[in-house]
């Protein structure tokens, strides 16, 4: 019988691996697995390369991973922001790497990953910086149609974090409004993919034309009861 859920965040994440490269789920705080981040620093993995849209919030949540200094390099698009200051104290002193890639040709190169393309061409970033490679190198371009493009590489992911609504014990699942954004492509980009869900229903409950990310693309799903607000209600997944 397939069972994909999780008793615990530690048991979903056991056996993460140093030097892996981690897609977190997440644009700008909407969506981000915090509790599956915080598993991770329990976890103590390190030498991490992540992936996510930005470079955290604050001092939770993705912000407080980097703060371990267990993150190695960091791919984003937007990395600073107005509450950016742990990323910023990184970077300022050479203790993290920044790849800093364009958020459509991010999206794409982890699509990519998913979608077993070796490559592909651009038109996003040619004759900036962005066409570059690490090393200063010049990426390889084309002329096709009259436009120059670059070519960029997929990013695969040793393991995805993403945050879900709803999910089943075959791992199908379901998300809320805009906490959907990378959580579908890092799912099919990584080698194994935990997910947090609020809700696990029955099988057969998730309408089949409403599943957004099919449980074969999902290692494990671990339920995070919704947090109480200060009113006593239910804080809703954002």
């Amino acid at each position: 019988m397939i069972n994909k859920i999780a008793d615990s965040v530690s048991i979903a994440l056991n056996g993460v691996q140093d030097g892996s490269t981690v897609l977190i789920g997440g644009f700008g705080t909407a969506g981000i697995p915090n509790e599956l981040i915080q598993g991770l620093i329990d976890h103590g993995a390190r030498d991490l390369t992540v992936v996510n849209n930005n470079a955290g919030n604050g001092d939770t949540g993705l912000a407080a991973l980097l703060n371990t200094g267990r993150v190695r390099k960091i791919i984003c698009s937007f990395p600073r922001q107005a509450d950016s200051h742990v990323f910023d104290a990184l970077y300022r002193s050479k203790k993290i790497e920044l790849e800093l890639v364009p958020q459509g040709n991010l999206a794409e190169r982890i699509r990519a990953a998913g979608a077993g393309v070796g490559a592909f061409f651009t038109p996003t970033g040619y004759g900036t910086e962005m066409a570059l490679n690490a090393d200063g190198s010049a990426k390889e371009t084309r002329l096709i149609d009259g436009k120059h493009h670059v070519l960029e590489y997929p990013i695969h992911g040793d393991l995805a974090l993403i945050k879900a609504e709803a999910g089943d014990r075959w791992g199908n699942l379901i998300y809320r409004k805009a906490a959907r954004n990378f959580g579908p492509i890092m799912a099919m980009a990584a080698k194994r993919t935990v997910a947090s869900v609020h809700e696990i229903v029955e099988l057969g409950q998730l309408d089949p034309e409403a599943v957004v990310t099919p449980g074969i693309f999902v290692s494990h799903v671990v339920r995070i009861e919704h947090k109480a607000t200060l009113g006593g209600g239910f804080k809703k997944a954002v």
